[in-house]
């Protein structure tokens, strides 16, 4: 339950920036969270994903990918796990999307993802 609501600050730490349209302030928030050393008995990489998930599911509005994949690249890190949030594009019909990868893999969105849009940007 701790990870829900420590994942639903995350979500609402971001919704200025948000708010604003500051898309670089989201992107340094996630560029310069520390990475935290690993306590003992930590969440996983998937707990830390569904916690993500729940606190979408009962946040007040609506959570878009961008919010989301930035607030779940924060909440690894500050677990100990070197999390990359990812920027990508599709040029025909134009859409941008954002998810989070893992030592190149991804967690928290669809693991072909990365084979519909090019990438923009990881941070």
């Amino acid at each position: 339950m701790r990870i829900i609501w420590r994942a639903y600050l995350e979500l609402l730490g971001l919704e200025y920036s948000l708010l604003r349209e500051d898309f670089p302030a989201i992107y340094d928030k996630v560029r310069n969270t520390p990475l935290e050393t690993r306590p003992q008995g930590a969440n996983s990489v998937q707990q830390i994903c569904n916690g993500i998930d729940l606190a979408a599911a009962f946040y007040f509005k609506q959570a878009w990918c961008l919010q989301r994949s930035a607030a779940t690249a924060c909440l690894l890190k500050k677990h100990g796990f070197p999390a990359e949030m990812v920027i990508g594009v599709q040029q025909l019909p134009f859409l941008a999307h954002a998810w989070v990868e893992l030592d190149g893999r991804i967690v928290n969105d669809k693991p072909y993802v990365s084979k519909m849009y090019s990438v923009l940007s990881r941070c």
